[in-house]
């Protein structure tokens, strides 16, 4: 049989079910009205199919608030590009209050790009919106986007949400450093998870990653430390945990938990996930 989960693409499928359903609420934090075309029944079907499917989706929309505040508080701070790598069903360009002046590019595998495009035909985006398919892991033609980008001389967000959790570390090192060198990519943002929280995100899921050869592997024991290696230096780190529970969407049990301290520095072994935000050393 084929797996519900058929290769990278349908995860994001599946994390949009979660903002459709955030944006179904009276009391949404977010709206995203495209999210439940865009999911599809398939993506419906992904999360059916999951013992709990919906019990941990407090964590996307802790990680959809907090990226969506993310590039409104770089735009008022002056930053003109987004780009936006491995960016699967970000409909972000078609329902955030944008500048029309705004450059945003959106970075994923042709077949994804299809997909989108396909189902928002008939929508505008709010800014200058771009979409570009590329593979991501083939370094030589990353790093000839990235360069063709950078010539643009814009000040640069980059945004990878819901990618680095699928590499290996040595194809984090190797994107970070790549970014690294480019000037007009000034700030970097990702999520991360600890050592400790991963095993229990993929006992979450089951066999539904791994049978479609996705598994979630890169959580460094360094955490945000990891990447001064590669020349970016974390300047902020927000918990999906303690968001959501800011935003009331945790449950009743997990209440108790998210008033705890979290440890400062690498988390190590304690359960953490959240959105960090790095600045090139360049």
């Amino acid at each position: 049989m084929e797996p519900i989960i058929r290769n990278i693409t349908d995860t994001a499928r599946w994390v949009a079910v979660y903002r459709a359903d955030e944006s179904e609420r009276t009391d949404a934090i977010f709206h995203d009205p495209f999210a439940r075309m865009l999911a599809g029944t398939h993506g419906e079907n992904i999360v059916q199919a999951m013992e709990h499917g919906r019990k941990n989706s407090w964590s996307f929309v802790a990680r959809t608030y907090l990226f969506d505040k993310l590039i409104l508080n770089h735009i008022k701070n002056n930053f003109t590009l987004i780009l936006n790598l491995a960016s699967g069903l970000d409909a972000r360009p078609f329902r955030l209050d944008l500048p029309k002046e705004l450059c945003w590019i959106d970075v994923d595998l042709p077949e994804m790009n299809t997909y989108i495009n396909e189902k928002m035909t008939a929508q505008k985006p709010r800014c200058n919106q771009e979409r570009i398919s590329i593979d991501l892991s083939n370094r030589e033609e990353r790093l000839v986007l990235f360069d063709n980008i950078n010539q643009r001389n814009k000040k640069t967000l980059i945004l990878a949400e819901g990618l680095v959790g699928y590499l290996k570390d040595d194809e984090v090192g190797a994107l970070a450093f790549d970014l690294s060198h480019f000037k007009n990519f000034r700030h970097w943002a990702l999520d991360l998870m600890s050592p400790g929280i991963l095993p229990l995100i993929n006992e979450e899921m089951g066999t539904l990653l791994e049978d479609a050869r996705t598994p979630l592997i890169f959580a460094p024991s360094e955490g945000e430390d990891f990447f001064q290696l590669f020349g970016w230096n974390a300047i902020a780190s927000y918990s999906k945990l303690k968001t959501a529970g800011y935003l009331n969407r945790l449950p009743k049990e997990m209440h108790q938990f998210a008033s705890q301290p979290e440890p400062e520095g690498p988390k190590g072994d304690f359960p953490w996930s959240g959105v960090c935000l790095f600045e090139n050393r360049l």
